[in-house]
């Protein structure tokens, strides 16, 4: 029989041991040094993930069960699914950031009428998503390999329009700086239809999420707030004509009603509560937790410099 203490060393072999199985479970099925960072693919069970590096899981960009590739995996990629209870029938939808090309798998499902078109600025990026991870492309889907930025310059000289902006490009760290600021934002929000609204995929445990906050509302003015307590992430929910007044009312009939609308019950086809979504919204206008006099995001003022500032 075992004392005390052989216990306690027997438990711990035993925790170490399943955690080097489960490290072993995990293989890489791909790797590759692009002309922007090391990119993986990675298996572990029924689960598939693209990183940008390997120091840990924060930096995994894309994820889906092979079993299951319909359903989201991310808390993010939920929530950003709240545009749609904002704006139901978007025609045209721009997303800024591919990954592993399921958002955009996701909303054709959802939304199989509609017009996509991702940019991405890393061709590898591109190639890894139709290879591992089912990315589709049509008529209706398209893929630019471009810089964000220009490509947002060049839509709005073709005088382009959409009805949804999805901003969720991440280069390993965080957002790149010259898709943070003020004048970006401005320019993406030209592009906007009359009704359109805009999403981005940020984090409020960010040292930038005081800039960051304040700079989406110099350009849109107040705005909402998707978060879960649960984790870090945040997205911000931008209208081009401002808040929604109808929003907190649909949100109380849902709630109160025992029916389930037909977009609730594609959502839960893809393993998302479109009442769960509603509690994690937040207007600006009631609950803004950044000072108003914080520094606003520019061209000449960047999160690199702030980062620098911080000492970090």
């Amino acid at each position: 029989m075992l004392n005390s203490a052989g216990k306690l060393i027997y438990g711990l072999y035993f925790l170490l041991g399943i955690s080097i199985v489960n490290n072993a479970m995990a293989e890489v099925i791909h790797s590759e040094r692009s002309l922007y960072r090391n990119i993986l693919v990675e298996d572990k069970g029924d689960l598939r993930c693209l990183k940008f590096n390997v120091k840990s899981n924060k930096t995994r960009q894309s994820c889906l069960l092979k079993s299951q590739p319909q359903r989201l995996v991310f808390n993010y990629t939920k929530q950003l699914l709240t545009g749609l209870l904002v704006n139901p029938k978007p025609k045209r939808i721009l997303i800024i950031g591919l990954g592993g090309g399921t958002m955009s798998n996701t909303l054709h499902q959802l939304l199989p009428d509609s017009y996509i078109d991702n940019v991405e600025i890393d061709e590898s990026v591109i190639k890894v998503a139709r290879q591992y991870f089912g990315f589709l492309e049509n008529d209706q889907i398209k893929t630019y390999s471009q810089d964000g930025r220009v490509f947002v310059k060049r839509a709005l000289l073709k005088k382009l329009q959409y009805d949804w902006i999805i901003l969720d490009a991440f280069n390993g760290d965080y957002i790149p700086e010259h898709l943070m600021t003020k004048e970006y934002l401005e320019e993406t929000k030209r592009l906007l239809s009359p009704q359109g609204i805009l999403t981005a995929n940020t984090f409020s445990s960010s040292k930038l999420y005081v800039y960051e906050s304040a700079t989406y509302k110099a350009v849109f003015g107040d705005y909402y707030q998707v978060s879960n307590p649960d984790n870090s992430n945040r997205i911000i929910l931008a209208r081009n004509n401002g808040l929604d007044e109808n929003l907190y009312k649909e949100q109380a009939a849902i709630e109160q009603s025992e029916s389930i609308t037909k977009l609730a019950i594609k959502l839960l086809t893809i393993g998302v509560d479109a009442k769960q979504l509603y509690k994690n919204i937040k207007s600006t206008a009631t609950h803004q937790d950044w000072p108003d006099d914080s520094p606003v995001l520019t061209d000449q003022f960047s999160p690199a410099n702030l980062l620098n500032i911080d000492g970090d």
